[in-house]
């Protein structure tokens, strides 16, 4: 199982609306790809100060295969709808880890 995980910090004044934007639209909208098999919304609780609140969005899928078809034929289109709603509101950063 492999864990893509993209984690964003958000300015506060946002963030209600992002992470409301994100569980009703966003993440549903990944999910419909067929390809993860499994989403989490997290909150960070133990973070230093930075100026915003952060967050990460958990994608679990069932082999490379899936997470590749994923981020070639969906994920370009998915990330630019996020910038396009929040330029320069948040940071993020992705990541991929694989279950031992």
């Amino acid at each position: 199982m492999l864990l893509y995980n993209v984690t964003m910090c958000v300015e506060p004044a946002i963030e209600a609306e992002l992470i409301y934007w994100m569980r009703t639209q966003h993440v549903p909208a990944v999910m419909a790809t067929g390809l993860p098999v499994e989403s989490k919304i997290l909150k960070l609780l133990t973070e230093v100060d930075n100026g915003g609140v952060t967050y990460t969005f958990q994608y679990f899928f069932k082999s490379l295969d899936d997470y590749e078809t994923y981020q070639n034929e969906h994920s370009p289109t998915l990330q630019s709808h996020v910038q396009q709603r929040y330029n320069g509101k948040y940071v993020s950063f992705r990541t991929l880890l694989e279950e031992i």
